[in-house]
């Protein structure tokens, strides 16, 4: 075990972090670049875009538990968690390398459907990432001893990944977004291999002395398990719906938008999509680790949630009545970053200390349902709403309500210790 592993120094947390970020990247990228290319390259309506992307979140459905459960009891290639992170990064790589080229594919194959194609690699990528983001949290979890070291963990984690989220999106907005699908290609590679070389996981996953055993205490581990994931879901609900059909509101909302060719109406497009997200996680980045942590010590992290969470919801309403301008667009964006920043790092740390620690890639597969059933709502259900709806503004009033919802729910989930 290297000396950064044995002092968990901050080079450590860094470095734990990183295949977690090079899956965020890949998400990042699959944000940023699939529903745009699938409405200005192949011009697939709106419910045709949300059938796709309901793609993934059925590759997860199973994904993660099946594989959490398998990483739990298995060891091979120097360890636990490290072969599928390696599997998966591989495989996102090539299918981010796919997205651009769904129509080449469509005619090398004859295969005569772009709809076909489309799902094929939506689902192999979100397949992929579902294979590597579950051990690459449950990792962390590994690593790391219960309480603020673990909250620091993730917090980290999150701030990287944000980071480079951020820059992915940059890279959309001043360059293009296919200079960001093959710089993405490296990056998620990279990212996902070669931290591995600094990380010694343990042989045996074992119980703190002062856990207790999730068997000898099922209800009320099980009910606080419940209300957690009742609570993450409507965030994913409401984040999901803004991810896919924000180009709808953008397309009807913006003037920029109106009276171009379409060749500069879509690069327009896709420049408002990309620096909307690029703030969303920069901003975002700043705030896990230099805000959440701090706060979490003082207020606890259940209620560090429930209010950033509330302050995301409230920058949804915000866009809707305000976002009449790329300008106040982006101003709420900033506010969207506070919650952001909470939903994809805190949940974690709360539900790590509510489960068996020998069973932890288990339950973070199930926690993963709390993510993939939302957005496959959002994709099938949500979309078809949207496409009928005259008014576009429907995208964030659906997720300012949803995340109203998860905010009131938060407010349930009791704390399992204090954070020391």
């Amino acid at each position: 075990m290297l000396i950064i592993q044995k002092k968990l120094s901050n080079l450590f947390y860094l470095i734990i972090g990183l295949p977690s970020t090079a899956m965020g990247f890949a998400l990042s990228i699959q944000i940023a670049v699939l529903s745009w290319i699938l409405r200005t390259k192949f011009n697939l309506e709106i419910d045709q875009i949300g059938i796709v992307w309901a793609a993934g979140p059925i590759a997860g459905i199973l994904g993660q538990p099946l594989v959490g459960l398998i990483s739990d009891k298995m060891w091979f290639w120097g360890g636990r968690r490290k072969p599928f992170i390696i599997i998966g990064g591989i495989l996102a790589a090539l299918m981010i390398f796919a997205l651009p080229n769904i129509g080449r594919i469509n005619d090398f194959f004859g295969i005569g459907s772009l709809m076909a194609v489309a799902v094929t690699i939506a689902l192999t990528l979100d397949l992929s990432i579902n294979i590597s983001f579950n051990p690459t949290r449950s990792i962390i979890a590994d690593v790391t001893p219960d309480g603020q070291p673990r909250t620091k963990g993730y917090t980290w984690m999150q701030s990287v990944s944000n980071l480079f989220g951020s820059g992915a999106y940059l890279m959309g907005a001043l360059i293009s977004n296919y200079f960001l699908i093959y710089a993405g290609v490296l990056i998620v590679f990279l990212f996902s291999v070669v931290p591995l070389f600094f990380i010694e996981e343990p042989r045996e996953l074992t119980k703190s002395a002062d856990d207790k055993d999730i068997v000898s205490n099922t209800k009320t581990q099980w009910g606080e398990l419940f209300k957690l994931y009742l609570a993450h879901s409507f965030s994913w609900l409401g984040i999901q719906t803004m991810f896919v059909y924000i180009f709808a509101f953008l397309e009807q909302k913006m003037p920029s938008m109106q009276n171009l060719p379409e060749a500069e109406r879509n690069a327009n497009l896709g420049q408002l999509i990309g620096w909307s997200f690029f703030i969303l996680n920069a901003v975002g980045a700043i705030w896990p680790a230099f805000l959440l942590e701090p706060m979490s010590k003082t207020v606890g992290r259940v209620r560090t949630q429930a209010l950033m969470v509330g302050t995301m919801s409230a920058g949804y309403f915000g866009i809707v009545f305000l976002a009449s301008s790329p300008f106040m667009l982006y101003a709420m964006m900033c506010v969207l970053t506070l919650g952001w920043a909470a939903v994809v790092s805190l949940p974690f740390a709360i539900m790590s200390e509510k489960v068996d620690k020998s069973r932890m890639g288990f339950f973070m597969g199930i926690f993963n349902l709390s993510v993939v059933l939302p957005q496959l709502v959002a994709s099938l259900a949500i979309g078809r709403v949207i496409s009928h709806a005259a008014d576009k503004s429907i995208v964030f009033i659906i997720s300012g309500f949803s995340l109203a919802i998860s905010a009131f729910l938060w407010l349930f989930v009791s704390e399992k210790k204090k954070t020391e």
